[in-house]
């Protein structure tokens, strides 16, 4: 049993900093300027033999009103009260200063186990910094560089204890745990295949369902999860741009488990002039590239701008099952009608994500939350889709008889059999003649029939073209044996052929019956 430890403190101690290296990963964004990490953000760390659940919380400061900073500290007061241990930050070259005065008085209120520490403490002109920490009445200040990796060993020697009392306790409650004695026979196995179970992947606790919600600033990303979720975990407000760490959060959503990021929200390139704002976007990008479903997520009163469009392409480019949302339904006046004339903007725009479920939703409401759920895992389904190699033969022969393929400069290009070579997304490989010459008509054909035929709608479909030349990679090559083993086996150079009659050493003279 592990315990969670949130770090917090003033804006610019360096929190985000020991979050990442408490992780090993540069997972929380960090920069100079005060004020960067504004969500929770929850990470394993390890110090040695001790793993724990870390907290990386928003700057505290003075605001008790609904201002952003106001809605900032209340989201730290939380993560502060879902701690098991607190780890208030200092800066040492500063020193205490009367917001530090404060905060050491919340924790003591907030929280039993409270320890502190004075970062930034690398030389001499931080020991007056770390001297002052003892003022805060906390105990022994723990001396730290996080930066620089220097103190950890004496963060260690701290959490060892609580480690230890956590691990016990652990102990404690598997010892008073029912136990269940059930004996399993062999006859409960009779009639299942156990190959193909191995094969069909079904979301777990250990490996959830990766989600990305994405989409431009202001779209509802935050306030949809946090109705998902159905409490305030992810900070909100009518400010654009809000969001700027990809938070993820794991939750059980009608009994799939699932791992939803989410995204700061993605701007015009030439929009984009802030370096904090760069960073988001970037950390935006690697989130949609872990993901295996992308939530496309729009705001029905300006749907289907370019830069929208531009993240559906990305996503589909990136080889992702997409799902697109349209949020704020509930002050649409006309939902027919503009639900009619999305879905053929969108087929219109992005052919290649033809048949892509579009749901209408309502993040304030939580209406059509369900319907987005059943969207995700089908387009999941759907993206981890194999077929067999006889259906997809069967299929190609009834293909070329409705269209035959091309025949440039007069020979006609030969599609002699197909199969899928993966999944995640489907791909396909098409042995024929001529691959180089095929044209992107005809593929396209191809790829437009497997979607009708095996209801792969809105799914990123690959299909590779090779030739007869491509089929072995190993074609022509002749089995080699090493110099070394050549005279021990009685086998000449590999340039040298044996004369005809010769007696390798070991064997008997060639053409020779045994008496």
């Amino acid at each position: 049993m592990s315990f969670t430890l949130a770090i917090v403190g003033r804006p610019n101690v360096g929190k985000s900093t020991l979050f990442n290296r408490l992780v090993g990963k540069k997972i929380a964004l960090v920069d100079d300027q005060p004020g960067v990490t504004r969500d929770l953000r929850e990470g394993q760390g390890r110090i040695g033999d001790i793993s724990f659940t870390v907290i990386d919380t928003a700057g505290l400061e003075d605001a008790t009103d609904d201002s952003l900073q106001g809605r900032m500290r209340k989201l730290t007061e939380r993560a502060v009260e879902m701690a098991d241990v607190c780890l208030f930050l200092i800066d040492a070259r500063v020193g205490v200063t009367p917001t530090d005065e404060v905060l050491a008085e919340i924790l003591r209120k907030k929280s039993a186990r409270v320890l502190v520490a004075a970062n930034k403490s690398e030389g001499r002109a931080a020991d007056a910094g770390v001297i002052e920490a003892w003022s805060l009445g906390l105990g022994e200040p723990i001396r730290l560089s996080a930066e620089h990796g220097e103190g950890i060993s004496e963060l260690y020697s701290m959490l060892m204890p609580i480690s230890d009392e956590f691990e016990n306790r652990g102990q404690d409650i598997q010892e008073f745990a029912p136990t269940t004695d059930v004996s399993v026979s062999d006859e409960d196995d009779e009639g299942i295949d156990l190959v193909a179970a191995e094969r069909v992947w079904r979301p777990s606790v250990e490996r959830p369902l990766q989600v990305a919600v994405v989409g431009r600033p202001n779209a509802g990303k935050s306030t949809l999860i946090n109705k998902i979720l159905g409490h305030e975990r992810l900070l909100t407000g009518p400010e654009a741009g809000i969001t700027r760490d990809s938070i993820s959060v794991q939750i059980d959503w009608d009994g799939t488990p699932m791992r939803v990021f989410d995204t700061a929200g993605m701007r015009k390139k030439a929009k984009v002039q802030d370096k904090l704002e760069s960073m988001s976007v970037s950390d935006g990008l690697r989130a949609l590239k872990f993901a295996e479903v992308v939530v496309v997520l729009l705001d029905a009163a300006i749907p289907f701008e370019t830069q929208d469009l531009r993240i559906a392409d990305l996503a589909e480019r990136e080889g992702r099952a997409v799902v697109i949302a349209v949020n704020k339904w509930d002050i649409e006046d006309e939902k027919q009608d503009k639900l009619k004339a999305l879905k053929e903007d969108f087929e219109r725009s992005l052919p290649q994500l033809r048949g892509a479920p579009l749901v209408t939703v309502s993040a304030k409401t939580g209406k059509g939350l369900d319907r987005l759920q059943q969207a995700i895992v089908k387009a999941h389904e759907t993206w981890n889709r194999r077929v067999s190699t006889g259906q997809l033969n069967r299929w190609l022969i009834g293909m070329l008889e409705q269209h035959p393929p091309p025949a440039p400069s007069g020979r006609r290009i030969k599609l002699r059999y197909m199969t899928q070579a993966k999944t995640r997304p489907p791909g396909f490989v098409v042995m024929c003649s001529q691959p180089d010459k095929m044209p992107e008509s005809y593929s396209r054909y191809l790829v437009n029939g497997l979607r009708e035929s095996f209801d792969m709608q809105g799914t990123p479909i690959r299909l590779y073209m090779r030739g007869q030349g491509d089929q072995n990679p190993f074609k022509g090559r002749t089995k080699s044996t090493p110099s070394r083993l050549r005279k021990h086996l009685g086998k000449a150079p590999a340039d040298q052929k044996p004369k005809r009659g010769t007696r390798p050493t070991g064997g008997r003279p060639l053409g020779r019956k045994p008496k």
